[in-house]
């Protein structure tokens, strides 16, 4: 199975999507991009990410036009913004669907306001994942449906 999960700036819920994937199906091949990557990861992410023991410290973000020829079983979208302008895929995609999640780099406030946000995100991504590509209860089956994206 290979996977590739979108967002806009690759430096959160994409990032921790990959994390969550690779850590429930290591024999599948995930990646992940952005449509306007970011420069690093977000440090929240990474942080939050850790404490579900799964280290993203080693990625970083990429741009979604690197993959565009290649072929996937499944494009994820985890944000509305990378939904809207997701390129067209030369290489073959079995199937595109979008799950959605709030921005947690949205937050502010001191540590102690943003990473419950994080958390919250973090822990809805993984619900969101753990079952993939079969649905889950509680995730919005109509989300789960192929998209031309």
């Amino acid at each position: 199975m290979k996977v590739l999960v979108l967002c806009t700036g690759n430096s959160c819920r994409s990032q921790m999507a990959q994390g969550f994937l690779k850590s429930f199906h290591p024999d599948w091949k995930v990646l992940s991009a952005g449509t306007k990557p970011a420069e690093r990861v977000n440090p929240y992410a990474i942080k939050v990410m850790a404490e579900k023991g799964i280290d993203i410290t080693g990625e970083h973000p990429k741009l979604v036009d690197q993959f565009i020829h290649d072929e996937f079983d499944y494009v994820v979208t985890v944000c509305d913004g990378a939904r809207e302008i997701c390129p067209v895929f030369t290489g073959q995609v079995k199937h595109r669907v979008h799950i959605g999640f709030d921005d947690p780099a949205d937050a502010v406030g001191s540590d102690e306001e943003i990473l419950p946000v994080y958390r919250r995100v973090r822990d809805e991504i993984e619900a969101g994942f753990r079952t993939f590509p079969r649905l889950k209860s509680g995730v919005n089956e109509e989300t789960m449906l192929d998209h031309e994206c």
